[in-house]
């Protein structure tokens, strides 16, 4: 048996809860009149801490921490761990699609052509170069490089080495580092922007060794969040520059949501089931549906109950938006995310007999 760790999931929980705030907030500021509490709306979700990205880094340090222990003991790991992702992220996705495709439909009259359905339905548009249905899919291709990366290092007998994260953070921080100061293409600091999601992850596997494996220690762990927040600064103050342009999208707000995410994740982990929280650990565990799901629950109640005017019916704006996306992911983990996982229990490999510290295979970030 695997054992789930609550403190986890409730990261989890914060996580996904941090991205929908962000989106309900954006809603509001975007689509209708706040008056004086224009500016307030943007310092709390755009200047200061960019909540979304907070809560996606949130979840790609939740994967470090899961994922490059999820390879099973058995006679096909590799095949395993594929199989195991497969229907962990794929049946809950598509049904995202599904929902996405028929509420654009419905309230919009859009339809999207057949080759951009069938390329985001494989979750492979990003490395064709076709555009995702809807932008927040940008992370699965964050989680599918990590998932390849990991097998790849796996299969060389890397993955679990003491310092082979160590050496990735720390190259990648450098590399990072250096290169959008050398340069000021875009195209660099996409693929530096890439690089720092990565190495998010990989902290977390540090973080891991740490408070699980035994195998580094604090030392090792502040020296690469450090090289890790300076590479997320660096970056993010030329990838979406240093004077505010209203759109949530700045250097400052960008670069704090990275290093309080490390900083957030590094004392939950500290702490580990102390810090765990019942409800949140319940979001948690559903935390995949309400990702996938939740922008199109923003979308029907934004037409149909409408914003209001003024805190008051913001706040109950938020706060339905809050209860009826839990409830409705709730209903997708009940009937595809968990009977998917299950099924593809079927189809794993005869198991070895554990050697050592058994691994923690629950859902990860993006999973």
């Amino acid at each position: 048996m695997h054992r789930r760790l609550a403190f986890i999931d409730t990261l989890r929980g914060i996580a996904v809860l941090a991205v929908l705030f962000q989106h309900a907030l954006e809603v509001i500021v975007q689509n209708h009149p706040t008056g004086g509490y224009y500016w307030a709306f943007h310092d709390a979700i755009g200047y200061y801490i960019n909540f979304g990205r907070f809560g996606v880094v949130l979840f790609f340090f939740v994967s470090g921490f899961v994922i490059p222990f999820s390879f099973p003991e058995s006679s096909a790991p590799v095949r395993d761990f594929a199989t195991s992702r497969f229907f962990r992220l794929y049946p809950a996705y598509w049904t995202s699609i599904l929902i996405g495709l028929a509420t654009t439909l419905v309230l919009e009259f859009r339809t999207y052509p057949l080759s951009q359905i069938v390329a985001n339905v494989t979750m492979l548009q990003t490395f064709v170069n076709v555009p995702n249905l809807w932008v927040f899919y940008w992370t699965l291709a964050i989680e599918l490089l990590f998932y390849f990366g990991c097998t790849v290092l796996f299969a060389m007998g890397l993955l679990n080495r003491r310092f082979t994260a160590v050496a990735i953070v720390i190259t990648a921080a450098l590399i990072g580092i250096i290169a959008p100061l050398m340069t000021e293409s875009r195209t660099v600091s996409s693929v530096m922007e890439v690089g720092l999601n990565l190495s998010a992850m990989f902290l977390g596997k540090i973080i891991r060794d740490t408070v699980i494996g035994g195998k580094l220690r604090w030392a090792h762990v502040a020296v690469c969040t450090l090289f890790y927040a300076i590479f997320a600064v660096t970056l993010a103050d030329k990838r979406f520059g240093g004077v505010y342009q209203e759109n949530f999208f700045y250097s400052y707000s960008i670069g704090s949501a990275y290093v309080c995410a490390a900083l957030v994740f590094i004392a939950f982990a500290a702490f580990g089931e102390r810090m765990a929280w019942r409800f949140m650990a319940f979001v948690g565990v559903i935390s995949y549906s309400v990702y996938l799901v939740s922008p199109f629950v923003i979308v029907w109640i934004h037409r149909f109950v409408g914003v209001g005017d003024g805190p008051l019916e913001w706040s109950l704006f938020v706060l339905v938006i809050v209860v009826l996306s839990l409830f409705v992911s709730w209903l997708t983990y009940t009937f595809i995310e968990k009977p998917s996982i299950s099924f593809g229990h079927r189809f794993r490999s005869e198991r070895r007999p554990p050697v050592g510290l058994e691994p923690v295979l629950s859902q990860g970030a993006a999973e």
